[in-house]
């Protein structure tokens, strides 16, 4: 499947909040009158505190990831250069394959680009296996010293970390590889 990765535009807000809704429900991981579901559900006020973008296949909407960084409302482990992405959803009808794989690999080459992004987290709660063999095979790795429970509740959410390759520019002119 060919999946083109860009920012949502407001047109796509309420097949981003479908989406995500039925993601989330279909997995198991909240029930419908979950606290959490009216966060995922309010795309529009996510989109104007942070990026939401959206996997596009044959002109339809399959998927959706949020985008922020340090200091933004929407992040909640992000530290200096690192870019954060949450609430990443593939719309169940095409669960399997490989559309999760392929939004999270462009995030990666989206984080890339960014200057002065050196790294990308995730939070991910325990239960959430299938997400954390797909963050461990694409290079992520597990951050015990940061995990964090929700507030309130006694829900332990990990966080996976991925160092980019950096290459930087040296007085010469000379490339460098990993840094």
């Amino acid at each position: 499947m060919t999946v083109v990765f860009r920012l949502a535009t407001a047109a796509d807000y309420p097949e981003v909040q479908r989406i995500t809704r039925e993601a989330y429900l279909h997995a198991g991981h909240f029930a419908a009158d979950h606290p959490y579901m009216s966060a995922l559900d309010d795309v529009e006020h996510r989109a104007k505190h942070a990026e939401v973008w959206v996997a596009e296949s044959s002109g339809a909407v399959v998927a959706a990831v949020t985008l922020t960084f340090a200091g933004q409302p929407y992040s909640e482990i992000a530290m200096e250069n690192e870019l954060e992405f949450r609430m990443l959803a593939v719309d169940p009808a095409v669960q399997g394959g490989g559309v999760g794989r392929a939004v999270v690999r462009r995030v990666i080459e989206h984080a890339e680009s960014l200057p002065n992004i050196r790294a990308i987290s995730i939070t991910s709660a325990t239960f959430m296996e299938r997400a954390h063999a797909l963050y461990e095979s694409l290079g992520f790795r597990r951050v015990p010293a940061r995990d964090w429970y929700v507030p309130g509740e006694d829900v332990l959410l990990w966080v996976f970390r991925l160092e980019l390759a950096v290459v930087e520019l040296v007085e010469n002119g000379a490339r460098l590889g990993r840094g």
